[in-house]
């Protein structure tokens, strides 16, 4: 990912009134995967802190007990598990996440698909030896891929044989969104949270107007390439420049299109993407990184308030409005 949350650095107006004075806070953990941190301010002190800060590691942990697929007494690894055996039960939340499933397939045209682990497994890019694997071996994959192969019914689902869910498409970002809301529902209105670099954005930091969001630079991993001011917004970032492998001087990235059964080689290296919600940005960046340019950034200019930016090996194409979220230094 290529987001780094930081505070505005443009000058802060004066100070004014107690929310100026409020300390920014910060709570950290590790969760989904990754880091996860919540920089906020607690009107209400310490209490307030303590409350909110327990409230959101705790819907975080429950969150990924039942939904990681790397949990094997997780409810989507139990599904998983009776894949070609059996229907499982599942509750009135699974069955709204696959509601979101499909929603999600439909909007972006089968590119974000949750059944695409079979072909995740295939482009291992973490295996001692990552090779390419055959055309039997990827047309073998596509067909466990496809939503609409799993099968549904009030309070069940069933996997065909072979076929297997994974909510990492969306999942970090739509628990983002969760704690934002959390935030809000325990008095807090300004805070940024940031889950492996997805980020919400809610009112701004103490006497600052914005939230500082810096961009890395994906031929300088770990350096920042210019910046933006969010509030109000989710903010979220796909590349493939940091998880790949390269085999006979081709390299080849982890996001791999479930159209065709092969990675992502666009030349597209990067796509950030500005939205009402984390969920909405990390599906629009997703898909824009997969579509690439210009068919990327006309999916995002499609979708109303979101703007984007897309860096390919050459080129640097954004919508008409990203640019007013650019940061001044």
């Amino acid at each position: 990912m290529s987001l780094v949350a930081q505070q505005h650095r443009a000058p802060p107006p004066a100070p004014s009134g107690a929310a100026a004075a409020l300390p920014l806070r910060k709570l950290s953990f590790p969760a989904l995967g990754t880091q996860c941190e919540v920089q906020y301010a607690a009107p209400g002190g310490d209490d307030q802190a303590v409350t909110f800060e327990r409230a959101a590691v705790a819907w975080v942990v429950a969150f990924e007990a039942k939904y990681s697929r790397f949990r094997p007494d997780s409810l989507l690894s139990r599904i998983n598990a009776a894949a070609g055996k059996e229907w499982v039960a599942v509750d009135a939340e699974m069955e709204g996440l696959l509601k979101l499933c499909d929603t999600l397939f439909f909007m972006t045209q089968g590119v974000l698909d949750p059944t695409t682990l079979p072909l995740l497994r295939l482009w291992n890019y973490k295996a001692d030896q990552p090779r390419i694997p055959s055309a039997a071996e990827i047309a073998a994959a596509l067909v466990l891929v496809g939503l609409k192969k799993v099968q549904r019914a009030p309070g069940k689902v069933f996997l065909p044989a072979g076929m297997a869910l994974d909510f990492g498409g969306f999942g970090k970002e739509y628990a983002v969104d969760i704690v934002a809301q959390l935030a809000v529902d325990h008095g807090i209105a300004n805070a940024l949270v940031d889950f492996g670099h997805d980020l919400r954005a809610i009112g701004a930091p103490p006497g600052r107007p914005a939230w500082h969001i810096g961009l890395e630079d994906p031929r300088k991993p770990g350096v920042a390439d210019g910046s933006i001011g969010v509030t109000g917004r989710g903010v979220a970032s796909s590349g493939d420049y940091l998880r790949c492998f390269t085999v006979a001087g081709k390299r080849y990235g982890h996001i791999v299109d479930p159209r065709t059964g092969w990675p992502v080689a666009n030349g597209c290296m990067q796509a950030t993407v500005i939205a009402g919600t984390c969920l909405q940005a990390g599906v629009l960046s997703t898909t824009s990184f997969v579509l690439g340019v210009p068919k990327g950034i006309d999916f995002i200019q499609a979708c109303p308030g979101a703007e984007g930016l897309l860096l390919t090996e050459g080129t640097r194409a954004q919508t008409r409005g990203f640019y007013n979220y650019v940061a001044s230094h």
